[in-house]
């Protein structure tokens, strides 16, 4: 076959021939080297854990890692959103954490229409040729269509919903709170607050705070040169000045905390920190009817 003549849908399926196995298994190039000696790693011992397809609202198959308890059902679920290097072994592990506490967890590939995160070997590029050419409206309604297959999977009980992510992931579980009535609760790390609007993300979690769904705890570092304490404050503000869960969320700072504390893979991971987020991550989903 005349490589011009591949379609999205033959690409997308050899990509799901070659890599859906190892799916969630290795870590994103543009995120190495791995720091292995502070490194993470879960078993699925006890666990259901491993990939899915997840059908789109427009008929596509998108691949998903999926963690939940391997025997009985009604678990709370959890939407985990990428960090900007997309669902690689420290996002599965995040969802079979979450599924080793009860809960029925899944990570979709939120950029897979745009490309394969995993592969591309630096963050200038990976930002350029992929994150950047990714439409909120599209993250959203791809996030519908997951909890939609994890209903449909009949083990997760989606009244309980809750949405989690890193970094990208962070900024998403904003936007998604106050994108979908059914979230119970978010927990945002360290994503962005408030950044030059484009086409394809015209607003920011600032902008819709108001319209929180369910209440979110935020979890930032003081020492992002990413996320100015300028942004955290004006979040602050908006959230009091919101709805009723949006006036019930918090937003902790662990001071000379640098992005990234919980990546647990790389240098900018802080255990202590990383622990307390996970700590008040559980309890505040439980306190908010996910759990």
């Amino acid at each position: 076959m005349d490589g011009d003549s591949i379609s999205f849908d033959d690409n997308v399926s050899r990509r799901k021939a070659l890599f859906g196995a190892a799916f969630g298994t290795t870590f994103a190039l543009a995120a190495q080297p791995i720091q292995a000696q502070t490194m993470i790693t879960t078993p699925a011992d006890g666990l259901t854990a491993g990939t899915v397809s997840v059908k789109t609202s427009d008929g596509k198959d998108m691949m998903a890692y999926r963690a939940m308890p391997a025997s009985g059902t009604g678990f709370g679920t959890i939407l985990v959103v990428q960090e900007i290097f997309g669902v690689h072994a420290h996002i599965a592990d995040i969802c079979r954490r979450f599924a080793k506490a009860g809960y029925y967890a899944i990570a979709p590939d939120l950029y897979f229409r745009q490309g394969d995160a995993t592969k591309i070997s630096d963050i200038p590029t990976l930002i350029k040729d992929i994150v950047s050419k990714v439409p909120d409206a599209q993250v959203m309604g791809d996030l519908d269509s997951t909890v939609a297959f994890a209903k449909g999977e009949g083990k997760a009980d989606t009244a309980k919903l809750g949405i989690t992510g890193f970094c990208w992931g962070g900024r998403i579980v904003w936007m998604y709170d106050a994108h979908n009535p059914a979230v119970k609760a978010g927990v945002a790390w360290y994503g962005p607050l408030a950044k030059d609007a484009t086409p394809l993300s015209p607003t920011n979690p600032v902008d819709i705070a108001k319209s929180l769904h369910g209440p979110v705890q935020g979890l930032y570092g003081g020492a992002d040169t990413g996320i100015s304490q300028e942004s955290v404050e004006k979040m602050r503000a908006a959230l009091k000045a919101g709805s009723a869960a949006a006036q019930k969320s918090q937003i902790k700072v662990y001071p000379d905390t640098p992005h990234g504390f919980n990546a647990d893979y790389r240098p900018s991971f802080r255990k202590e920190q990383a622990e307390d987020g996970w700590k008040i991550a559980l309890a505040w989903f439980k306190a908010n009817g996910v759990g």
